[in-house]
């Protein structure tokens, strides 16, 4: 299964960044939220931290919801997805290299977000920058996860469940609060609370959808083959 994993994740990473257009439209998607949400400020006004935090993980939700889309892809063009399903190996080592191969390309893209977020949003990073990093390092770790299960639901013959994607999404809401909430304060927003409580919900989320995720992976990869 980890040689499977591994074997997928560094197939779909090749092929990612050598085609380089499902990531290229990823950033250029993320970016231009960042952008209009900053014409949104007038002139000399700044954009609070709550909000900022906000733009940044919609940027990184919609950029996830394209990169497992194209991940996907990869397979569906030759059909060489029948391969996959009977591989000699657990169908599980397919969403979690496809997760770990999404999770690299969502950070690469959060690399150019964040910067970005802080020049067009005027933001600084002037709050707990290691628990801000936890919430980056969690959330995203269940993006992925979730966003591997949209992406199978959303090609091949299971693609007439795919409306089914999005009345998942929402699920994605507890997740994204965390990160908004952890994120604001690492840019210097003031909370009662601390970070603890929210990294302890993304936490809790990732250990939810890994599990189910493990346990649903074959159902809906599977669909009518």
């Amino acid at each position: 299964m980890l040689r499977l994993t591994l074997a997928m994740a560094r197939k779909d990473l090749s092929l990612t960044l050598s085609r380089g257009s499902g990531l290229v439209q990823a950033l250029l998607l993320g970016l231009l939220l960042l952008f209009v949400f900053s014409l949104s400020q007038g002139v000399g006004e700044r954009m609070t931290p709550q909000s900022a935090a906000a733009v940044f993980w919609l940027s990184s939700a919609f950029c996830q919801v394209l990169i497992f889309n194209q991940l996907y892809a990869l397979e569906e063009a030759n059909n060489s997805r029948l391969g996959l399903l009977l591989c000699p190996a657990p169908i599980q080592a397919v969403w979690l290299g496809k997760g770990c191969a999404g999770l690299i390309l969502l950070l690469l893209a959060q690399i150019v977000f964040l910067p970005a977020g802080v020049i067009f949003l005027g933001q600084e990073l002037s709050g707990p920058l290691p628990q801000g990093l936890a919430a980056l390092a969690l959330t995203d770790v269940g993006m992925c996860a979730m966003g591997s299960l949209l992406g199978a639901l959303a090609q091949g013959q299971a693609a007439r469940e795919s409306l089914l994607s999005i009345v998942l999404f929402p699920l994605l809401t507890p997740l994204l609060l965390a990160g908004i909430s952890v994120g604001a304060q690492a840019l210097g927003a003031p909370s009662a609370d601390g970070p603890g409580i929210w990294l302890g919900v993304a936490a809790a989320f990732d250990a939810v959808f890994l599990g189910a995720g493990l346990l649903l992976f074959g159902h809906i990869y599977a669909g009518d083959e």
